[in-house]
């Protein structure tokens, strides 16, 4: 649904954020975008929305070039960014005056979304609310528009334990095989039993694009009592469980994946990573773009 074909982009001239990344995102899918902060998560976010253009390149969203800024591409694409501005207007006011812009809104469904999060009264005011209440409003307010493409910018900074739960069970319940959902985070163990694919930024490229199912197939992630030096160990750290573990999958047994786990272990084993999964995934570029 997303394809993106030899992006770079810059805030400065030589000085590439993104350079030379190609991408396919599937329909149906919720994708983790995951990096260290400023590494060019939001950025690639705005340039998908249309927020930005390329300086090369080129960024399709279905039929639409993200560039060109059709109408009908704005009317199925919602961005919530990690800046929340503090309006005056009212819950109640505020989807009044903003759901005229996307045709597939529905009042009883941000009803409902609202109530999941625990927000009843939509007569108080946003300014008057708190960061992560704001947060849980405009969340709500983004599903029920039911866009095709939706993009969240670090959506759960400014959301307590409780509220992340509740996220995660909204965003679950909200999700249709025609939708493309986006998060970007570095709280990675946020979107843990969330995401269907992960997405790692670093170094102005993509350092990992794989589907759960394809990580778990070539990646196994346990515990162990003792490093065994004849497995094809990629990554451990100590827990209260015991040894944590990351390695190569060579015995193809199951496991679940572990989003924390699976973070730090590309980025202690990077070139190991990239010859198991593509040094730019070309492959899902091409296959994945459904």
């Amino acid at each position: 649904m997303v394809k993106i074909e030899n992006l770079t982009f810059g805030y400065k001239k030589n000085k590439p954020v993104l350079e030379n990344v190609n991408l396919n995102l599937r329909k149906g899918y919720i994708h983790g975008l995951l990096g260290k902060n400023g590494i060019g998560k939001t950025t690639l976010l705005k340039l998908i929305s249309g927020l930005l253009f390329p300086d090369e390149g080129a960024i399709k969203v279905g039929e639409f070039v993200t560039s060109q800024s059709k109408v009908a591409f704005l009317y199925d694409t919602f961005f919530l960014s990690e800046d929340l501005y503090e309006s005056r207007l009212t819950i109640e006011k505020f989807c009044k005056v903003n759901s005229v812009f996307y045709p597939k809104f529905s009042a009883s469904d941000f009803e409902n979304f609202l109530k999941d999060f625990d927000i009843e009264d939509t007569k108080q005011r946003l300014d008057k609310l708190s960061y992560g209440t704001r947060k849980k409003v405009l969340i709500a307010f983004g599903l029920a528009c039911h866009c095709k493409l939706m993009l969240l910018d670090e959506p759960t900074n400014g959301l307590d334990i409780p509220s992340k739960s509740q996220f995660r069970k909204v965003m679950l319940k909200a999700m249709t095989d025609e939708s493309c959902i986006i998060i970007s985070t570095h709280q990675v163990r946020d979107l843990h039993n969330l995401i269907d694919s992960v997405l790692i930024l670093d170094n102005t490229n993509v350092l990992l694009n794989a589907s759960n199912e394809e990580i778990c197939d070539k990646i196994y992630f346990g515990t162990a009592d003792k490093i065994n030096s004849e497995e094809k160990l990629l990554f451990s750290e100590d827990s209260l469980e015991g040894l944590r573990i990351v390695k190569e999958n060579t015995q193809k047994q199951e496991c679940s994946i572990d989003i924390e786990l699976l973070f730090n272990a590309v980025f202690a084993n990077k070139t190991r990573f990239r010859e198991l999964f593509g040094s730019n995934n070309e492959k899902k570029g091409q296959n994945n773009g459904i």
